[in-house]
This record gives structure tokens, sequence and C-alpha cells, in this order.
């Protein structure tokens, strides 16, 4: 990024997906297939957007949890008689302790939380925030003040679906803050993708390796996954 080469923690990858399209797209909801892009890409952590159990026999967010490791949260911002809906993040690596559940709904748009989880790997201590935000301006612009308030001085990943495609008080122009270091990867719609509304941002001490799309995720939802090898200067 700026030619910071020497002392650099290990390199872990990261993954962000709003799979809402497997119920869509994927009418038989074919989480096997979902699961093994996952697996595919081998992950450290991962966070995933729109996962919905209402209506089904099964557990999503259950089985979603196996696809990475032993470690998970999820936070359901719709809870009905009729099943769940909301985000999870998934880990390699275990949390330092439990993950914090932050609740970033704004007036009385549709419900949206923030998971902030202290995670420890091979690359140190770092801070990882998942989130989904809404899909009004002024709604984004307020959650991503919320998001600017999880994000610690050094070592923070913010992940996740921004919704964010103006300049007009974009969430970008206030996560830069904090987390200027992003990917720029369009992800939506998968089948031909214009938007960069899946991103992962980074504290400034990061730098984003490599970061890319899986294009074959396109069977699978409305959003294509994105990837990326991030460090952190040490």
């Amino acid at each position: 990024m700026d030619g910071r080469t020497k002392n650099v923690t290990p390199t872990m990858r990261f993954m962000t997906w709003n799979v809402h399209g497997i119920f869509h797209l994927n009418r038989t909801f074919d989480l096997d297939g979902v699961c093994s892009i996952i697996r595919h890409w081998s992950p450290d952590v991962v966070a995933l957007q729109e996962v919905d159990s209402r209506g089904r026999t099964d557990d999503p967010f259950a089985q979603l949890a196996k696809a990475v490791g032993d470690h998970s949260i999820d936070a359901r911002s719709i809870i009905t008689q009729d099943g769940d809906y909301g985000q999870v993040l998934l880990s390699k690596w275990p949390f330092l302790e439990a993950p914090k559940i932050v609740d970033v709904s704004y007036q009385e748009r549709e419900p949206r939380r923030a998971i902030s989880a202290r995670i420890q790997s091979s690359a140190g201590e770092m801070t990882v925030v998942a989130t989904h935000l809404g899909l009004s301006i002024h709604e984004r612009h307020a959650q991503a003040h919320a998001l600017v308030d999880l994000v610690q001085p050094k070592r923070t990943l913010v992940l996740g679906d921004f919704n964010d495609w103006l300049w007009v008080r974009s969430v970008r122009g206030v996560l830069a803050q904090t987390c200027p270091v992003r990917t720029r990867l369009r992800t939506f719609p998968s089948r031909f993708p214009l938007l960069r509304l899946d991103r992962i941002y980074v504290t400034r001490d990061g730098l984003i390796r490599s970061a890319w799309t899986d294009r074959k995720a396109r069977t699978c939802s409305d959003h294509l996954p994105v990837i990326a090898d991030v460090a952190f200067s040490d």
C-alpha cells in the first residue's frame, strides 16, 4: 500500500459475503454450495449477512457456524415465530472475550446490528467488526459513526455489506477517519457487478496484500463475496 514491507504480522485471510441470494437465486437453498465456496478459500474470519431461517425446518445459522472453524457468533436482528434473520461472524481463531452485539438501528427503519469481536490469532490480537448497514443515506451515515466508536486505534477490520454507493454522506468518508485502507471491488449485482457494496476496511496499520471476488458465487447470491489477505505493520 505505501511501501511498508518490513516488520509485519503474518498474513490472514478475511471474507465478507451477503448470502441473501441463496434464498432467491438458489431456490433449493443449496447451503452446501455456499459452504463449499467459503471452504474453498479457507478464510480465517468470515462475516455473512442476510442469513434467514424464516419458513425453514432446518437452521441455517447452525449449519453456517460449521463452515470455518469452532468459533462463531450470530446477531439476529429480526426474530419471529417462523424463524430469524440476521448475520454471523465465523472464525478459525478463538474470541478473547464474548463478542458484543451492538444495536445500530436508525429510528423506525429495519433493525440493524454490528458484531464486535476481539480475536486471538497467529497475527496476534485484533478487533473485527461485522455489520450490514441500512438503505437510506441518513441511516447509513449515522450507523457509520456508530461503527467508528467500535474501531480500536490499531489492528481493526470492519467488514460487511455497507449499501454504500453514493459520495454524499458516504460511509467510506466517515470510516476513512479510522480505517483508511479498504477494498474497492464491485460486488452487486453478482451477474453484472456495478456497485461496491461489500467491503473490508482496515486501520491505517493494515496492509491489504491482495483482494478479489469469486464469480462462481453468482449462482448462490446476488452479491459476490470479497476476500482479502491482510497483514498489519508490527
